[in-house]
């Protein structure tokens, strides 16, 4: 399985990716990396294991169609079988989402539908939550609005603060990116009439796990 990975950071869920692709845990391999940032750390990550990169910034263009359309241009001539949003910081065009279809993933740091958008800790901790987490899901034309495929739960206790919770949600991250990578790669996760099925099943709601 081709992934293409499209950051705007540092890049520890692509580390994570890597890591389960050279590992076997994931049947495919990261065959290109793209960021609007050409300070992303990500890159160097990318760089250093020998895989292909490119920066298309998104102020060099007048426009959210102009810049989808750099990097759908970019990000096809990688011929992905999926493309993973890992910290990518910009919204997309409904043209670029619908082009990659049940190939686009993301990973957002709270238990979806609940706290859609930025700050996900602090408004966890502002509401009083006892529970927290990230979903991967698929990516449609809604911000954080596609179907959720599967979310890592944490508890919040007491003493969490923001930067606690964000390391206590990173570390989920990093092993449900790839899981959910593997599933795709090995034929167990497809999507179907705008849902996820996991091994033929499309039960209602996303599989959670408790970590």
């Amino acid at each position: 399985m081709n992934i293409v990975v499209l950051i705007s950071g540092s890049g520890s869920n692509l580390q994570a990716i890597m890591d389960a692709c050279t590992g076997g845990q994931i049947a495919g391999r990261v065959v290109g990396v793209l960021s609007n940032r050409a300070d992303a750390y990500g890159l160097v990550r990318a760089a250093g294991a020998g895989i292909a990169t490119a920066v298309i910034a998104h102020r060099d263009y007048d426009n959210r169609e102009a810049f989808d359309a750099a990097m759908q241009q970019q990000i096809d001539a990688w011929q992905p079988d999926v493309v993973v949003l890992a910290g990518f910081m910009r919204i997309l065009t409904s043209g670029f989402v619908r082009h990659y279809e049940g190939r686009l993933l993301n990973i957002h740091p709270s238990l979806l539908p609940h706290y859609k958008g930025l700050h996900t800790h602090r408004r966890v901790l502002a509401a009083g939550d006892r529970l927290h987490g990230c979903s991967v899901h698929y990516v449609n034309a809604e911000l954080d609005g596609g179907p959720a495929i599967v979310q890592g739960v944490v508890t919040v206790h007491p003493r969490d603060d923001e930067q606690t919770l964000t390391e206590k949600v990173h570390k989920v991250e990093h092993r449900l990116y790839p899981l959910v990578l593997s599933w795709m790669a090995s034929g167990r996760l497809v999507y179907r009439e705008g849902k996820p099925l996991i091994d033929g099943d499309g039960a209602a709601g996303p599989v959670k796990l408790l970590f």
